[in-house]
This record gives C-alpha cells, sequence and structure tokens, in this order.
C-alpha cells in the first residue's frame, strides 16, 4: 500500500511505518502525476483535494486532513469515487485558542487595559469558539457568541447578533470558509463591515484569510480607519498583501494551529481513522512519541492577576516571537512557508504544571494548564 503524507505533518512516519510504503511531499507542490499510485493521501489545509489533483489515480481508498478545516477538500466529488474521507476536528482548538490569549496579554500590556474589563465577540463558536469562550470567560471577559447555523440547529447557548458583534470591544473569528448557502463567510468583513468598526476596537483573525478583504482592509488601514489587527490569516496565502503589514499589530503565517501537541493530535486521529478502515489494531498513541516540555513546572505563591497569568502565558508561548521572525522572514523567497515548514517548536499550557492554592486551580484549568496544590505538595514533602 502506497501512503503520501505532506512532509510537515508532525511523526507521520512514527505513527504510519509499517501500514505501507511511505511517500512525503510538498502540501503546495504536489502534483496529480505524484499520486498516480496513492492508495493513501493524508494532507494539511495547503493541499486542494479536487478532481484536477486526483484525476490519474484510480485507486485511491482513503484521504485524511490533519487539521479542522475541511473546505480544500472536495467531499462529494471523493464521496461519488467511493473514497473515505476523514478530517481531525478539534485537534487544533487549545493551540489557537492560546494564540488568541496570549495576543490579547501581549495587547493588553501595550495598550494598557485590563480583560475583564472588556466585551468580546466570538464569531463562531464550534470546537475553536467554544475553547477561546472558555479560556476567556473564565478570566471575566463579558464574552457574546455568534454563530447563526448552530443558533438554528438548536444549540441552547446565548447568542448575540450581527449588530451586537461588531459594537463589542473585541472580534475574534473562528468559522470556516464558506462560498454559497445561507451564511456564506467569504468577505463576511468586507468594506461595509469594516467600516463600522472603530480604531478602539480590536480585530483577531486565526481561521481563514478569506473572511476578511484584504483589499478593503487595506484601504482603511491608510486612513488610519481600523481597528487593532491581529491577523494569522491572508488572503492568497502565501503570497500576501504585504502593503497590510504594517498596520498589522501581530502578524503571523498561518500558525495560530501550530502548537506541536494540537499538530501531532491531527496525526493521531488520522492514525485511529485509518486503522479503522483498514480494521487494523492500533499500535501507538501520542504520548509513545511526543517528549516532555522543557519547561513542565513551575510554582506560584500569589493570586494569579493579568501580568502574572501573561508571565506565565509568554513562558510557554509568547506569540511576539512569531509575529518578528514573520516580518524578518516575509521577505524572503517562500519565506511564509519556510516559517511554517521550520516552526519552531511550541507546545501548549497543559503540558506546564502550576503549583497553586486549591482555590486558584479552577482558574488555571479553566485556562489550560494542568495544576499541583501546594499544600497537598508540602504534606508529601513532610512525611
Amino acid at each position: 500500500m502506497n501512503i503520501y503524507i505532506d512532509e510537515n505533518i508532525p511523526y507521520a512516519r512514527d505513527f504510519f511505518t509499517g501500514q505501507g510504503n511511505l511517500h512525503f511531499f510538498s502540501g503546495r507542490k504536489v502534483s496529480a502525476e505524484q499520486l498516480i499510485d496513492a492508495d493513501v493521501l493524508l494532507v494539511r489545509s495547503i493541499t486542494e483535494v479536487n478532481e484536477n489533483l486526483l484525476r490519474l489515480n484510480k485507486k485511491l481508498k482513503f484521504v485524511g486532513t490533519a487539521t479542522i478545516g475541511t473546505d480544500h477538500i472536495d467531499q462529494t466529488y471523493l464521496k461519488n469515487r467511493g473514497i473515505v474521507f476523514s478530517s481531525s476536528p478539534g485537534c487544533n482548538k487549545i493551540s489557537v485558542a492560546e494564540y488568541i490569549l496570549s495576543s490579547l496579554l501581549a495587547l493588553a500590556e501595550q495598550q494598557q487595559f485590563i480583560l475583564s474589563d472588556k466585551s468580546i465577540a466570538i464569531v463562531g463558536a464550534g470546537n475553536t469558539g467554544s475553547a477561546v469562550y472558555q479560556r476567556l470567560n473564565a478570566l471575566g471577559m463579558n464574552c457574546k457568541l455568534y454563530d447563526p447555523p448552530l443558533q438554528l440547529a438548536g444549540d441552547k447557548r446565548q447568542f448575540c447578533t450581527f449588530k451586537q458583534v461588531l459594537e463589542a470591544d473585541i472580534i475574534s473569528l473562528h468559522v470556516p470558509k464558506v462560498v454559497q448557502g445561507q451564511f456564506p463567510t467569504v468577505h463576511m468583513f468586507d468594506s461595509k463591515v469594516l467600516s463600522q468598526l472603530s480604531t478602539g476596537q480590536i480585530l483577531l483573525n486565526a481561521a481563514r484569510g478569506d473572511l476578511i478583504d484584504n483589499q478593503a482592509l487595506l484601504a482603511l488601514a491608510e486612513q488610519g480607519l481600523t481597528p487593532t489587527l491581529v491577523l494569522d490569516v491572508w488572503e492568497n496565502e502565501p503570497h500576501i498583501n504585504q502593503q497590510l503589514l504594517p498596520y498589522v499589530a501581530i502578524a503571523t503565517p498561518h500558525i495560530a494551529g501550530y502548537s506541536l501537541d494540537g499538530r501531532v493530535r491531527g496525526t493521531e486521529m488520522l492514525y485511529q481513522a485509518l486503522c479503522d478502515v483498514l480494521q487494523l489494531k492500533e499500535k501507538y498513541t501520542t504520548a509513545d512519541f511526543v517528549h516532555r516540555a522543557a519547561i513542565n513546572s513551575v510554582s506560584i505563591s500569589k493570586k494569579i492577576d493579568q501580568p502574572l497569568l501573561k508571565s506565565l502565558m509568554h513562558l510557554i508561548f509568547d506569540v511576539r516571537r512569531d509575529d518578528a521572525l514573520f516580518r524578518e522572514m516575509i521577505e524572503d523567497v517562500d519565506g511564509f512557508d519556510t516559517m511554517r515548514k521550520t516552526y519552531q517548536e511550541r507546545r501548549e499550557l497543559s503540558t506546564l504544571t502550576v503549583e497553586s492554592s486549591v482555590e486558584q486551580n479552577t482558574l488555571l484549568q479553566l485556562l489550560g494548564f494542568s495544576t499541583n496544590v501546594q499544600n497537598e505538595i508540602k504534606e508529601i514533602h513532610e512525611i
């Protein structure tokens, strides 16, 4: 069996060795000719899997994407050919939520505001939006959810209107790319919508670049009329409009979901799905391959406030590192993809155990940290 794998899917060699002949390819450059004898195809979001890519292949049995998004997959075509498809829903929701938290803590320090004084509209209340909600709600922010499809489907959570979205202090986008239908998301933030936002607001996009009309955004930015911008995704990736960069407070190359833990979680989900299709017993889990984090424990002796939380957050992940590196590398040929391919290892907050008082454990856990209770530790030491 020939298994073709995007070279940027982590630990794929470890998980899939023994299941067939492994062939690794560049996700943006893969061609129909390369895949002519593929039985299994494993991709990430940068590969468009459609009839054009698979036109020469007559034996494909399984396609998997190590991402939560599926707009790059022509599922109708796969279904018509009888090809099994699997994605990795929720695999990087924690990573994206922590990207948002890191960004907001950095901006709060820069602009001198308290997060609990702000309202945030979370556009998209699926896996990722819900993970963002959990963390920011725990910090006392006034969190609003906007998701008409979920609302119509009977989701019992309280949802806001789009007008209320535009009135929020902070807007964070977490919806898939939807071109047609009742609720399209492409250019959801077009010139008309963007012009209703103020310079006192913050707009974050860590979902899909097409949600915001980048040309309209640039036109308003050149007039000094945009909110503070955090952009991890862009139109026309990897060939983004670099004229936007000077107007973006935090800019990164589609790496919000790129924690090592989240990426390997996606690989494991594809491994489980393929084992199921092939009726094979699973031999491995993420724990078999991923090493312990370099910084894995810390003790705090005071009540958690915003500066202390920022220190804890940025001990694990400071988004400003990626912003600085991106601005330096984007000038290089293929700089956007090079940074993604060579992305420095980043772990999730759960890899850090925080020793604190029992009263603070719930907050720490909601934010994603692992916890230990100091009193219990003291008693063990005394014994």
